[in-house]
């Protein structure tokens, strides 16, 4: 029996992928669990298109990326914190308090998008990674102060 993959199975191939599987697999598994419809010319049609639209869904969702990609290489941003002996700060910078200061610059970038792998503790200026999409990943410089 020829099915369509509408995603991946391990082992037996990618989504939009028309395979060939025995029927009750197809028909008790695959299908049921919405893994799979029957090779159907109007589903080969369907599916094609499906795509079609997805792929230019990614590139619309990652030209707007990049266009964000470039706000960002243009923001330096200073973040002022309270200082003890040898330069160390008190508490540490994180990546919400990069977020903050991002916002205040009016670019809205979820903390979580921020890829600090550890709080930033002493007074410098760092490159710290912004992914903005699996294939966009912009360095913001962030510049920690002494307060006042």
């Amino acid at each position: 029996m020829k099915v369509i993959l509408r995603e991946s199975v391990p082992n037996l191939g990618e989504a939009g992928d028309v395979v060939e599987v025995r029927p009750g697999y197809g028909r008790n598994y695959l299908i049921p669990q919405g893994k799979a419809v029957l090779a159907t010319e109007g589903n080969v049609r369907r599916i094609e298109h499906e795509k079609r639209v997805a792929l230019a869904r990614q590139a619309k969702i990652k030209a707007g990326a990049q266009q964000l990609a470039e706000r960002l290489a243009a923001v330096e941003l200073t973040i002022a914190r309270r200082v003890g002996e040898q330069d160390k700060l008190y508490g540490s910078v994180t990546s919400l308090d990069i977020a903050e200061a991002l916002s205040a610059h009016n670019l809205s970038i979820d903390r979580k998008q921020i890829l600090l792998e550890e709080p930033i503790r002493t007074l410098g200026t760092f490159e710290v990674p912004v992914k903005l999409h699996a294939e966009v990943v912009q360095p913001v410089k962030v510049t920690v102060v002494a307060e006042g």
